[in-house]
Order: structure tokens, then sequence, then C-alpha cells
């Protein structure tokens, strides 16, 4: 046993809670094994947020079309006690062959709408729920988050730099792309810019200045390594630092090729104004600067908005972890079973019944309000749900993260301002159920109610 091991495809059906397992096989003992629905959805927004921006879509497809019960789960599952041979033997053949609807990736999306649904065989809806909540919540919340860090930096460049402190090295490598969809630039974590086609970046840490017998024999090493790097210059007196840069800049005259320097600590809007002004008063004025350290979208906005001389933003942590909503209250619910709507009445945990569909009306090409209904009604507006899959197969190709970001830029332009300002939107972003959806509402709950 490797107690230690990464999750593969070869092993991700047991990344999943004991109870889906459980209930798969009181469902295929009672021959319940008829087409069900599931709506993910999250609940209510953070206060924090306007919307979210939908994100975890390839991740969710993937896992559908490679979910598989391989020799080792099935003899783990085994010794276990609680599982019969029949049970066992439906688990070796296990495929998902249900169909998924869902909202493209960088879609802007609300409460009480779902981003996915999935139609299936009742016991492959309900295994596959905690891996689904698992993967579209991690990174919707992240790309939710990073949306807000772009916004703030105003054009600024926005690097990722989150990895270090991310929870996890599953998160680490989602997150990130679901920065890049969100519009961040460009991101630290190699593995990601390997996997998703993401820029790289990155300076140096203060440990190769501190290796150093000092600052400028640390700098003018690096840049004999590389030339056009960005140089941080806050390890001990930051205008210091920047004056070493520009003693630099004149020892090496024309082959000086420092792109930029990095602020890190302190009162950042004061030192770049101060850095500004040496690297100018010096002709440097093609050397950018670049902030980071504990840096989030509130933070950015007061810089940008005061005017500091910042090119660009490394933003790690806050970010990374989404540290003022660092969860969504995410759901995965059954709506139908065999035809007939199902919904929980449970006080603030209610659900809606039935098979939906969103749109999302616009007036003079600004988005309006979205309406929740019957995927059967006729609802005018532009339809948010759409074919994601099919029989257990994608239907089409995905697209490429480059395309779901400028669908996300796009969309988000879509918003009124109010919605896509830092600040709570006053008044918030209008959700309506429509009638159809809210006949079967009370009818279901009347139809429920009544047999209890």
């Amino acid at each position: 046993m490797n107690a230690w091991r990464w999750v593969t495809d070869a092993d991700a059906a047991l990344l999943t809670d004991l109870y889906q397992l459980t209930m798969a096989q009181a469902y295929v003992a009672e021959g319940l094994q008829g087409p069900a629905v599931f709506d993910l959805f999250v609940r209510r927004l953070p206060p924090s947020r306007n919307f979210l921006l939908a994100c975890g879509l390839d991740s969710a497809l993937h896992y559908l079309e490679t979910l598989t019960f391989g020799p080792e789960a099935i003899a783990y599952l085994g010794g276990l006690g609680p599982f019969t041979p029949r049970f066992l033997a439906y688990l070796a053949g296990f495929r998902f062959t249900g169909d998924v609807d869902a909202m493209p990736e960088g879609t802007p999306c609300f409460a009480g709408e779902p981003l996915l649904t999935v139609s299936a065989p009742l016991p492959e809806a309900q295994l596959v729920e905690t891996f689904l909540l698992n993967q579209v919540h991690l990174q919707t919340m992240a790309a939710s988050k990073a949306v807000r860090v772009v916004t703030a930096a105003d054009g600024r460049s926005v690097a990722d730099f989150g990895l270090r402190h991310m929870h996890g090295a599953d998160a680490g490598l989602k997150a990130a792309r679901a920065f890049s969809l969100a519009g961040v630039a460009s991101t630290s974590n190699v593995l990601a810019g390997q996997s998703f086609g993401i820029p790289v970046s990155g300076t140096v840490a203060h440990s190769y200045i501190e290796a150093h017998a000092g600052e400028p024999d640390a700098l003018r090493a690096f840049l004999r390594h590389y030339p056009e790097t960005v140089l941080l210059v806050d390890t001990y007196d930051t205008l210091q630092g920047v004056r070493h840069v520009i003693d630099l800049a004149r020892e090496l005259g024309p082959e000086f090729r420092v792109r930029g320097i990095r602020l890190d600590s302190g009162d950042l809007a004061a030192l770049a104004r101060a850095a500004r002004a040496l690297l100018d008063a010096a002709g440097l004025g093609r050397v950018q600067i670049l902030a980071s350290g504990n840096l989030d979208e509130t933070a950015i906005a007061a810089l940008v908005a005061g005017g500091a001389p910042i090119d660009g933003f490394g933003v790690g942590t806050l970010m990374g972890v989404s540290s003022d909503a660092p969860y969504l209250d995410v759901a995965y619910k059954l709506v139908e079973y065999a035809g007939a709507g199902r919904m929980k009445t449970s006080p603030g945990k209610a659900t809606m019944p039935g098979r939906k569909q969103v749109v999302r009306v616009f007036a003079d090409g600004v988005a309006v309000r979205d309406v929740v209904g019957l995927r059967a009604e006729r609802l005018a507006g532009e339809p948010l749900l759409r074919p994601a899959m099919r029989q257990g197969k994608r239907s089409g190709a995905a697209p490429t993260l480059d395309e779901s970001r400028q669908r996300a830029a796009s969309e988000v332009h879509r918003l009124p301002a109010r919605v896509r300002a830092l600040a709570p939107a006053v008044p918030p972003y209008s959700v309506e159920i429509s009638a159809g959806l809210a006949r079967e509402r009370d009818a279901v709950r009347q139809r429920l109610l009544g047999s209890t």
C-alpha cells in the first residue's frame, strides 16, 4: 500500500464518499436503476461575490469518460465488508453512460442556477456526485476570485504565485488553470504551464540575494545568467536596491536589458513612486515595476486608484486560497427520477424539481436578468445550459483554454457594470423562476408533503 499515492485516472473511482457506494448498492439491489436527473448548483453567493465564473467542466467530463473500477479497487471494496458479489460485479463493469448539460467554462453564473445537469441511470448519477462537486467547486471558486483580481488590476498584468501555499497538488494545478481562464496572464507553476499551455513566469527569491556577499554582487551574478530578467530589490533596503540596479545599468551600458524590478514588501505605493522617479531620472523609463506581497483585489484596487506606477502584480496566497470566500455553498441534488419531479423541502435547503434550462436576457447587449425554467418551456433569452456529453461521450471537441479565456472575458463584459464591480451590486443581479417551474415546484411539494 502506498499511503501517499497520487490520484490518477486508474484510482479516481475511489475518490468518493463511502455512502455514494452504499447507496448505489441499495439502488441496484432494489431495482432503482431508472433515469435520474441531478443538478449541481450553488445555493447562495458569498457576501463578497456579485457573480461566479463557471469552471471545472473539463475535469468533470474527463472523469466521467474515464471512470472505471479496476481490480485493485474491486479487491479493496470486497475486503470492506458491506458490498455483495453482485454489486462488485456491477462495479467491475461500470462505465458512465449518461448525459451532461452544462454552462460552458467561463460563463458568469449566479445562485440557484444549475452549473451542470447530469442525466443517467440512478446508480451512475449518484456515484459521480463527490468527484464532480470537488472539481467544479474548487475551480469555480478559484476562477471567481481571480476574475476579481484581474478586474482590480485594470489592464495591468497579473501573475499567479500561489502554488506554494495552496491546499494540495491537485488544487495547485487545477486552480492555476482556473486563474488563467479568468484572465491571469501567467503562472509560476511549471507543471501547469506544461499541462495547459499557460505562460510561466518568475523572478528570483530573497535567498539568492542573501547567498551572495552583497546585493550588488547578487544582482550582477544573476544578470550574467538571465540578462532580461526582473530583479528583486527589497531584500535589504528597497530604494538602495533600485540604486544598485541603476549602477548596473551604467556599468553594463547597452548590454543592460533588465525588464523590470519587483517590490515585495513595505508601502508599495510610496516605494513604487520613489523607484519610478529614480529609474526615470537615470533614463530607465522602460524598466517596469512589478509588485507582490500579500496582494488581493482590494489591495490592488487601492494601488491602482491611487495612481501607483506599477505595471503588473504577482498574486499568491490570498488568490490561491480565495481567502475572503474559501468555499462555495455548492450542492448536487436529485431533481427528477423515473420522469417525476423530486425535491427537498428542508428549510434553507429546498430545491427546485425537474429538468431545467437557464436563459440570460439582454437589453442593448447588457445582461439584465436570468430565468431558471423547465427545459420543456419556451423561454425568451440566451440558453446557458448546453449539451456537453451524450451517452458517456463528450459532445464535440472541448474548447481550448484560450477559447474559454476569451469567452470568460467576453461574457463578463456583458454583465452590468455594477455586477462586474468589486463592491456589492445594488441591486443584486436578478435571477427569476419561470411560471412553469414555480407551478412544478408547488405541485411536487404538495404531492410529497401529502404522502408523508
